[in-house]
């Protein structure tokens, strides 16, 4: 049993952890793989350390192999393949009782809040599980949240089949907001600034445009025939997405908020009253996002591999999140906890 722990600073030491074994309602899971998210990076950059209790075992994106039950779990058994849905909630704050467990008053991001799955075993509540079908593998089993994080927002978005929706940001979630856009029929333009990832969304075949280099509101003009996009994700956080936003949005076009913005953004207001837009929020997941994207994957309608961008051992954690630093244009990176 090993366990990296984040000790500040960006770094991580692998130290021989504890085994906890699952209590009533609870699951042991042998982890398999557990990807780094945007969320660790922050982490790591120390933007959280108030939050984090150092030294932790941080990681949420994960899937593993049930390993031992607690008393009173029917609906798992060792040996069947899950991911964890890393969502803590009260079940008694106004949210929770209005059927919005997800976005609990008192909510616990599991990996953030409380220890995560970056070791080799982790005992978490049975109603955070999901199981695997048997075409899934584990590797893939480990892009399931993120995947989900893009189900989410487009489900908020309302986006439907025929529709043009426009994300502005190419890293990884934009780009999996832009493979469920796509999965349901909708017709997808990425713009990044980044060439690489620019290229990776015009191999995955959607339509691009670089911000930079492009009059973005012109070139959206014309790929909508002069309508302007039914729908607007904002993945980037930055001021010039939100300037854009409002501007290439269609009348009565919607926009999703996906990103988390550091500081108070500027809002064209007048945008929203001039073409009646709609504005949402999104939110991490719900436990029906989770069962759309093992759907998605399973069936094949999101070739999920195309977003592992390499594979880590555990006890080489520290380098893994470095070379994130050094390749930013990169989509997902995998630490092996030693279950496949």
């Amino acid at each position: 049993m090993h366990a990296a722990r984040y000790t500040g600073n960006k770094t991580f030491d692998v130290v021989e952890g504890t085994k906890v074994a699952p209590k009533a309602g609870e699951v042991c899971i042998k982890v398999g793989f557990a990807g780094i998210c945007g969320t660790d990076m922050h982490i790591y950059h120390g933007v959280m350390d108030k939050r984090v209790s150092i030294p932790q075992t941080i990681g949420h994106e994960m899937s593993g192999t049930v390993d031992e039950v607690g008393e009173g779990v029917t609906d798992y058994k060792p040996g069947d393949r899950v991911v964890v849905r890393p969502l803590d909630y009260c079940g008694e704050c106004p949210a929770c009782k209005a059927g919005h467990s997800h976005v609990c008053h008192n909510l616990n991001f599991m990996g953030v809040d409380t220890t995560g799955a970056f070791q080799s075993y982790w005992t978490v509540k049975s109603r955070t599980l999901h199981k695997l079908p048997e075409n899934v593998s584990l590797k893939q089993g480990a892009l399931v949240e993120p995947l989900s994080v893009a189900c989410h927002d487009v489900s908020r978005a309302g986006l439907k089949a025929g529709e043009k929706a426009v994300v502005l940001g190419g890293g990884p979630i934009g780009q999996l907001i832009a493979a469920v856009a796509k999965g349901i029929g909708a017709e997808v333009m990425v713009s990044e600034v980044n060439a690489d990832r620019l290229a990776f969304s015009e191999k995955l075949g959607f339509e691009t445009v670089d911000p930079t280099k492009q009059d973005i509101g012109e070139v959206v003009k014309e790929w909508t025939n002069g309508k302007g996009a039914d729908v607007v994700f904002e993945v980037t956080g930055v001021q010039p997405a939100v300037d854009t936003m409002t501007e290439i949005a269609a009348v009565r076009g919607r926009i999703c908020m996906v990103a988390i913005h550091s500081e108070k953004p500027q809002v064209n207001l007048f945008h929203f009253f001039w073409k009646e837009l709609e504005l949402v929020g999104a939110r991490v997941y719900e436990a029906k996002d989770f069962d759309q994207a093992i759907d998605l994957i399973s069936s094949g309608k999101i070739t999920i591999d195309n977003f592992i961008s390499s594979v880590s051992p555990l006890d080489k954690i520290g380098d893994a999140f470095a070379g994130i630093d050094l390749n930013p244009a990169g989509m997902k990176t995998l630490i092996d906890c030693g279950a496949e």
